[in-house]
């Protein structure tokens, strides 16, 4: 079995520069950090607010190449006008709610199916990767595949905040297998993220035909006291021995 990928989200590293209003620390420089570490992946997330990652910095982390990029973003007309200009390796369509402090479940593709699919469309003409993050739930999985996405990534946020072993966090796991198997089976690849840490991540990275753990804070947290390519490397470590 292939070691799950690691795909490291550096909004923190923005939030931290954006908290005093200087030009530091540099999410751009975190890239080359992250990498040192054995990320496999950057992940940013350009909110309406642009309260941590800018435009500016969608720019140049784009356009550094050095490891492909999620850009995390609403399915909205603004947000889509900026990933066709950038061309990052694939687009992670959210809800998202101006008020929320982190993303707040997953999108309903349900109800907005007609939408998305006509969005990614224009995503996926540009040679852009689509992925919708979602709840472990079927009809989401069913209605992600109607809308033609490459990628579905699945909501770990539930399974993170449960008490770890309980019944409650047992039958989360379950949802989350079988929605892993179910969106395997249709044909789309499958990431994960959402509150994953050193101690709970390793049922998540065991789920069927895992591919990407896309995982920020709690790395960035943990870099505080020793340094993101040691945090990254630390989660990369635990990836590749589970």
């Amino acid at each position: 079995m292939s070691t799950v990928l690691l795909g490291v989200n550096i909004d923190h590293v923005a939030t931290l520069r954006n908290a005093r209003g200087t030009i530091y620390p540099d999410p751009y420089d975190a890239i080359a950090l992250a990498r040192a570490g054995g990320a496999d992946g950057i992940t940013i997330h350009l909110r309406e607010d642009r309260r941590h990652i800018r435009d500016n910095d969608v720019e140049r982390i784009c356009a550094a190449k050095s490891l492909p990029i999620n850009l995390e973003m609403a399915a909205t007309q603004e947000m889509l006008e900026i990933a066709l200009k950038n061309k990052p390796h694939e687009v992670c369509l959210v809800p998202e709610k101006r008020q929320e402090l982190t993303t707040e479940g997953g999108l309903d593709v349900v109800s907005q199916q007609d939408h998305l699919l006509a969005y990614s469309k224009n995503l996926q003409e540009a040679n852009i990767l689509v992925s919708l993050f979602i709840d472990p739930e079927e009809s989401q999985i069913h209605a992600s595949e109607k809308c033609n996405a490459d990628i579905v990534e699945l909501h770990t946020g539930r399974y993170a905040e449960l008490e770890y072993g309980s019944k409650d966090w047992r039958l989360e796991l379950e949802r989350l297998t079988h929605a892993a198997c179910l969106a395997h089976k249709l044909g789309m690849i499958v990431n994960a993220g959402h509150g994953l840490t050193i101690e709970n991540v390793h049922e998540i990275a065991k789920l069927p035909a895992m591919n990407c753990l896309n995982i920020g804070h709690s790395i960035i947290a943990k870099s505080v006291f020793i340094g993101l390519e040691n945090a990254v490397a630390e989660m990369k470590n635990t990836l590749a021995n589970n």
